[in-house]
């Protein structure tokens, strides 16, 4: 078992209306393929007098700021006092949790957003797991399907960890600081409380409490 990648190492669960999705699998990855089958079995179940179908299969918080020049396609839920800013295009499968932003020009498909995510500047974030407090500078985006279409493996340790998915962008574990115009490449995971510096193009694993500056220059936090 790879430990330092598991949904429990990862992520606080208290800080998504996911948790019983998480934790039905070691891998948060795994979860990637159930995300639109959960939205469409939770949605109906929140709270009427805190959530209300804005239009088929899209549920949205009372208190969330959605611009009406964004659009939402179903199944999608938006959390408690969450912004979904001015051109915003949510693609579709996406659970957006409490006090995020989806900001200006961001695009969203078959993703689970923690609380207090920040994807505010022109992010495409597609097949991914963002967690509590993660961030994604502007321009930074996740690379989803591989340039040779094979599926996609997590590099770690020396060994590629089947995954079995042809689509999977990236995870993000609690509190991952993502600097301007980076690139995160299929199957990466970034381990809670790392930074990654602006221009990056990340590939693989990033340690837990690390500044990611290049694949060969990964620094541990003090």
């Amino acid at each position: 078992m790879y430990s330092q990648l598991t949904v429990a190492k990862l992520f606080d669960l208290s800080q998504t209306q996911a948790e019983t999705l998480l934790n039905r699998f070691q891998y948060p990855w795994e979860a990637l393929p159930h995300i639109k089958e959960f939205i469409l079995a939770l949605g109906p179940s929140l709270p009427k007098d805190e959530y209300e179908e804005i239009k088929e299969n899209v549920w949205a918080a009372k208190s969330a700021v959605i611009f009406p020049t964004a659009y939402l396609n179903g199944p999608v839920i938006i959390g408690k006092n969450t912004e979904v800013r001015h051109g915003a295009f949510i693609r579709g499968s996406a659970l957006v949790g409490d006090s995020a932003v989806v900001g200006n020009s961001t695009e969203l498909k078959n993703v689970i957003l923690f609380n207090n995510v920040q994807v505010p500047h022109y992010n495409y974030v597609g097949d991914s797991i963002l967690g509590y407090r993660s961030h994604m500078g502007a321009g930074s985006i996740t690379s989803n399907v591989k340039s040779d279409k094979t599926l996609v493996t997590v590099k770690y340790q020396g060994e590629k960890i089947t995954t079995g998915l042809k689509k999977f962008g990236a995870i993000l574990g609690d509190c991952v600081e993502v600097g301007c115009n980076s690139v995160l490449n299929p199957g990466s995971v970034i381990c809670p409380n790392s930074n990654i510096y602006p221009l990056s193009m990340v590939r693989g694993v990033v340690p837990p409490k690390s500044i990611y500056k290049t694949a060969s220059e990964i620094a541990e936090k003090f």
